[in-house]
Parts: structure tokens; sequence; C-alpha cells
């Protein structure tokens, strides 16, 4: 009997190519195509950030979504909606406009101050509300609503505690997907009045987290199902607190209906054969060539001399605390006075940044530090690289190990979340990379040191690189998966 097509809603405050600030955006810009290639039909929404460019992405008003009133802390507030496919798709994207809420410079956070919008808490009230009433005057009723991270939290609790009587929502599913569970949007309990909950839903079990309003308390209370981006980081948070960012009581209570599923990437970005970020593609038949070119491409960018025979380490990171860079910097006089050349690309916190620019300053001749997010220096990098460094505290899922594979970039990891499902230890011929467990610098540098001596043996380094190249990180296999989910759910047996 063939499968019955569902529809499918996706929510999230950022998609690519429209709006990013991280790798949630990514997901949201592969995930829905995967899963409508299964024969369902997915859409999208989102905000319409004053940062989106109408005319470049071909947004279009829509003339019966033009005055929706949304009620926010007992005013009403309208809510207009324009829409475009996601490029290189037929995939719907709806964007839900307000003037006063998301005409501005930044995502949550305000470009020129660096702090959050003091009324992120109301902006995204009426972001959830705002899809909830934009469905009913689009009269179209998904079988599923799949959530994303806090932006898109509240409205498992919305169609529970606010829209139950509604007919037009009865038999919605909602699924919760934590892409990052450090950020929650917690915001002082004034924010229960402007949601519009009733008052006696704010308890312990329900909406309340520590006297507070927060939205990925809610979104874990609430969802009918909740996933994440890796099986480790699934088992991971359930049984450590830090991890959990606080949240490991009610991920305990709720583990039975939490599933780990590994994000893919987004192949038609991701691939050396095709990449024209690359100054030269590559397939696995002549990759030796190929990342050759692209070294010599990387080390002028960088100013670095050419060595030859020298492994060149690629690090792409936010420097900040749980990426490991603490690691990096208490083991690195040893690492850099070892064979090796390092590139590094990202921001973070002043204190890494300035780290890492006295270091180039120092070592000109050994490492090169570009303070920035340059996507196409970061496609070099995993082009031209040899290894690629990720020794993260924890990971959900990680992407950039998994672009490294592919590109013949081999990846040293710490084993956490989505490195530990994605990156094998090499021995004798199999596995993919090189990994350690304990978050400390020594052992740290045991993985780079066993990498660095793998290096010189050809014929195994070789064999590490066809490894990692073959393996197969496509979307298709975690869109099966979630299919699996939306129909174990709609059929009631989870």
């Amino acid at each position: 009997m063939p499968k019955k097509k569902l529809k499918v809603l996706f929510v999230s405050g950022e998609v690519v190519p429209f709006a990013k600030t991280g790798g949630l955006a990514d997901v949201l810009g592969s995930l829905p195509q995967a899963v409508e290639d299964r024969s369902n039909e997915a859409r999208i929404m989102m905000p319409k950030y004053g940062v989106i460019n109408d005319r470049k992405f071909r947004l279009h008003d829509v003339l019966r979504l033009k005055e929706i009133p949304v009620q926010v802390d007992k005013q009403t507030e309208i809510l207009s909606v324009k829409v475009t496919a996601l490029p290189s798709s037929k995939i719907q994207t709806y964007f839900l406009y307000h003037e006063g809420y998301f005409k501005r410079n930044g995502l949550y956070v305000d470009a020129e101050t660096k702090k959050d919008y003091p009324d992120n808490d109301e902006r995204f009230i009426f972001f959830n509300r705002g899809v909830l009433e934009t469905l009913k005057f689009l009269g179209w009723k998904p079988d599923i609503i799949h959530c994303n991270d806090w932006m898109s939290a509240l409205i498992p609790a919305y169609l529970k505690l606010v829209y139950q009587d509604d007919p037009f929502f009865n038999d919605i599913k909602t699924i919760f997907t934590i892409h990052n569970l450090s950020y929650q949007g917690s915001f002082d309990k004034k924010a229960l009045q402007k949601s519009g909950f009733p008052e006696d839903a704010f308890t312990p079990d329900g909406l309340e987290f520590y006297d507070r309003f927060n939205f990925m308390k809610i979104g874990l209370v609430y969802a009918d199902v909740i996933t994440t981006v890796s099986e480790t980081y699934a088992a991971e948070i359930c049984k450590d607190n830090e991890l959990a960012c606080g949240m490991k009581g009610i991920l305990e209570r709720r583990q039975k209906d939490i599933y780990g599923i590994l994000s893919g990437i987004d192949e038609s970005v991701w691939s050396p054969k095709k990449d024209e970020l690359l100054s030269k593609t590559y397939t696995e038949s002549d990759y030796k060539e190929g990342k050759a070119a692209n070294k010599a491409a990387l080390l002028e960018k960088y100013k670095l001399p050419q060595k030859e025979g020298v492994p060149m380490i690629g690090i792409i990171s936010r420097l900040v605390d749980h990426k490991g860079v603490d690691l990096i910097i208490e083991a690195f006089d040893e690492l850099i006075h070892s064979e090796l050349q390092i590139v590094v690309l990202g921001s973070g916190e002043k204190e890494y940044e300035d780290f890492f620019l006295s270091a180039a300053q120092k070592y000109p001749d050994k490492i090169g530090v570009n303070i920035s997010f340059d996507e196409e220096l970061a496609h070099l990098i995993e082009g031209g690289s040899d290894m690629f460094l990720m020794p993260s505290r924890f990971e959900p899922c990680g992407m950039n190990q998994m672009y490294s594979l592919k590109y013949g970039t081999v990846p040293i990891v710490r084993a956490t979340g989505g490195l530990s499902d994605t990156v094998k230890p090499f021995k004798d011929g199999e596995g993919n990379g090189f990994v350690f467990k304990k978050y400390a610098a020594a052992d740290m540098m045991l993985a780079i040191n066993e990498a660095l001596k793998t290096f010189q043996d050809k014929g195994a380094w070789a064999k590490l690189i066809e490894n990692g190249m073959s393996e197969d990180f496509s979307w298709k296999s975690s869109a099966e998966k979630y299919d699996e989910l939306y129909v174990k759910l709609l059929e009631e047996e989870i």
C-alpha cells in the first residue's frame, strides 16, 4: 500500500539562504526538500527580517494574507505575509512580517550594540502565534508542524493550551528539534501575560522554569515528540546536566519521546566535485592534484610559505569556550613547534581573537589567522587542508567534520555528540579520522601527534582519505528517519 502523502510545516527563526546565524539555518535550507523528495508536501514559515532582500529572493505579497490579526499582550497586532520558493526547489516559504518587530539590522541581536533585542520575547510570541493564525487564513492544514529551537518552541503549547478547541487544529502533531540547547529564549515571567497562555499553566510541570518564561523548556514539555541532531547528543543530554544546559530533569522525564537523527549536509553546496569556491575541483580518483592546488591557493591567501611535505591543519570555528579553543591555547607551544602549519578562520571572544592574532605575528611562517566568517575561505580551507581540528567540549551535530571527510581532509575530534557518530578512529585500514575522549589538552595532542605520524605513511594516509570521501552524509537517510517518525506519530505508535 503506498504511503500517505504527508503535509509538513517547518517553522524556524532562520533558513539558508534568506537569514543565518548558525547551523540551524543550514538544516532548514536542506531538510524540507529532502522530506518533500519522499513524496510529501513540505512548506516553511520564518520571520521576514529587515535584513532579507525582497528583490534578490523574489518575495511577493499574498493578498489574502495581508492583514492577519495576532494577539500579543492583550493588543491586536497586524501580520502580513510574503512568499517565495526555496531556491532551486519548489518549497513554498512564507515570511511573516511586522514592521515594528522585524524591520531591524539583526535577527536576535542588535548589530550595533551586540546585545539581544530587549523585546525578543514579544517578537517571537508574535511569530509563534502568527504561524498558527496564518495557517487558518491560508486554509492549509499540515499533518505535522516541525518546530526548531527556541524561536518556534511555543507552537506545541499554543495548540494544547490556547487553540485546543479550534477544530481547524484538531489532529495536528508537533515535533520539536533541538539544534542547540544553550540558546533557550529565557525571559522574565512578564512574558506570560504577553503570550496569552492561561496563568494557571505557569507551573514547574508546565510553562514555568525557575520563575522564568523559557521558550526552550516550553517546547520540550508540550511537543508530541522531541528530536535532536545526533544519536550520541540525544543520549548525552539525558545524562549530563552541563550538556543539557539545566534541562536534564525535563529531558529525563521525556526520554522515551526523544530521538537522535543525524543532520545531513547539502551536497549541492558541499561537494569537492562541483564546488565553485575551490580553486580546483576534484573527485576521489584525482584528489591529490585537487588538494595540492587548493593548498597552494590557501597558503597564498594566508601569506604562508609553501613547505613541501608539511601538513596543514585547518580550524573553522566560533572562538568560544565550548568549541575547545581553551585546549588549543593550552597546548599551543607544543602544537606550534610541531612539523605543521595552521590556518584559523572564525570570530568570538576577544581574548581568543587576540591570542590567535598575536600568534600569527609571532609565527608568521607557521600560522595564518582570519578573524571573520568568510564562506569562500571556509570552502578553500576544507579543500586545501590536510587535517581539520574540532576539539569541542560539546557538539550537538557538527557539520565541518562531515565537510572535511567529503573533501579528503582528515578530522581530529573529541568524542562528543555528532562528532562521535561521524568520526571513527583509524586503525588497521578501518576508520576515517583521529579521536580523543577526555577533554584535556594532553589527550588532544596525543591525537594530533598520531595524525602527524600517520601523515608520513603515504599508503595509510591515502586509505584514510578514501574512507572519508566515500562516506554518505546526504540528507537522504536523515529524511527517511524523519519520515518514519512522522508516520509513527500520526498513527499514534509513539
